[in-house]
């Protein structure tokens, strides 16, 4: 056996996914779900590991464009799809691929690499740092009441099949895009995914269904739910599952979640995946009736330390010297210089004395804007060799919106 990633060939895409649904449990998925999947995987970009003819690593990189603090849509690896068979534990399978992969996405031209975690402990030895995270939420529909601003009585709300509307609500969501951090644009074939709906995905509950908002003829908004009809001893217990809402403005925006709390014989509104600083917290009565929970949602890498820092804009004007270390990616280690502010930035090599002091991993965490310097310092993660240094670029890094990634892959 070699633990030499090499390049997947389309002809083996059906052993090199069986080794990955088997490392993720051995329960196949629907046909649906397969030939999405088959149909995403860009075999140019995927490895496999092999012993003899059995597959035993699997890693993939999507060609994603990921929106960054100022507006900007990036290149940026999406990677996916990484398993070890239970077989080859410890024999550097992992490390090979992800060591194959970086090198990949840097010939590439990609400053950026992103996933998000099965086991997140795995990857921060690869320079990724926690910078998006997602909240999930479960609403008293009952007890919970909504203050909805002046003008949402005038949307017209309308069901629609998802799959009618699939281009409306694809022009909403990428004209949101820019607007929060972490959000990707959806290649084509991307649209599919949201309107994915095997049985064996619903977990009891409705076929996906659509309602749109409507403004002058226009759709503004959408939101794809699902409903889990129940019944207990008070009454109908009814759950509205959320899988995606999107807006364009505020009434818009209220009139979607208005219709969610309304629909009839439920008591709850779920949501698996929203930002954490979502607006609709500030629309409800009662946020303790909303059993709200953060969790890890995207970890991001920076595979070319001056392309990533040059992309995105910042909050404040910044002028510091980083220290970086990057063993997995000794290109990116050494001193960067980055100046900037919220028109644009530069960042180059220097030999000037170092102001902070971090890796790789720290400059992931804080690149989105989801967390700050000054909070990874306080874990000890980023020194401060500059007195009012990490002040300067803590809040130059900050973002108007908190970044959040609104579907895996």
């Amino acid at each position: 056996m070699t633990s030499e990633p090499k390049v997947l060939a389309p002809a083996e895409w059906d052993v090199w996914y069986e080794q990955l649904e088997r490392a993720f449990g051995g329960v196949p998925e629907s046909p649906e779900e397969r030939a999405l999947w088959r149909a995403l995987t860009e075999c140019e970009r995927s490895l496999g590991v092999w012993d003899g003819d059995v597959c035993v690593g699997t890693a993939g990189a999507f060609s994603f464009r990921l929106s960054v603090p100022g507006g900007a849509v990036v290149p940026a690896a999406g990677v996916t799809m990484v398993s070890v068979a239970p077989t080859h534990r410890r024999r550097g399978v992992l490390t090979s691929m992800m060591r194959r992969q970086l090198d990949d996405v840097r010939a590439w031209g990609e400053p950026l690499a992103v996933l998000t975690a099965s086991e997140p402990d795995i990857y921060g030895r690869f320079g990724y740092g926690l910078a998006a995270q997602r909240m999930r939420a479960e609403i008293d529909t009952v007890r919970v009441r909504l203050s909805v601003p002046e003008g949402t009585d005038g949307v017209r709300l309308r069901l629609a099949r998802p799959e009618d509307v699939a281009a409306e609500c694809e022009a909403v969501y990428a004209r949101s895009v820019p607007l929060r951090p972490g959000m990707t644009e959806r290649r084509p074939g991307w649209e599919a995914l949201p309107l994915l709906d095997p049985p064996s995905r619903r977990g009891g509950a409705s076929p996906l269904t659509c309602v749109v908002a409507e403004r002058d003829g226009r759709i503004a908004g959408y939101a794809l739910y699902r409903v889990r009809p129940d019944f207990d001893e008070a009454g109908a217990a009814g759950v509205v599952v959320l899988e995606h809402l999107g807006a364009l403005d505020p009434v818009s925006y209220a009139a979607l979640w208005r219709y969610l709390f309304e629909i009839d014989l439920t008591a709850t509104v779920t949501a698996g995946n929203l930002p954490v600083d979502d607006a609709w917290q500030h629309l409800v009565s009662d946020v303790r009736r909303c059993a709200t929970a953060v969790r890890d949602g995207m970890f991001v890498r920076l595979v070319d330390v001056g392309a990533a820092l040059e992309a995105r804009t910042y909050q404040a004007p910044v002028d510091v010297v980083f220290e970086v270390a990057d063993d997995f990616c000794p290109w990116n280690a050494g001193r960067w210089r980055l100046t900037g502010d919220g028109k644009g930035a530069r960042c180059v090599r220097t030999d000037e004395a170092p102001e902070l002091a971090l890796s790789v991993r720290e400059l992931g965490a804080a690149y989105l804007g989801g967390f700050t310097l000054a909070s990874l310092a306080l874990a000890g993660r980023v020194r401060e060799l500059r007195e009012g240094a990490l002040a300067e670029a803590s809040v130059a890094f900050g973002s108007q919106h908190a970044p959040w990634l609104p579907h895996g892959f």
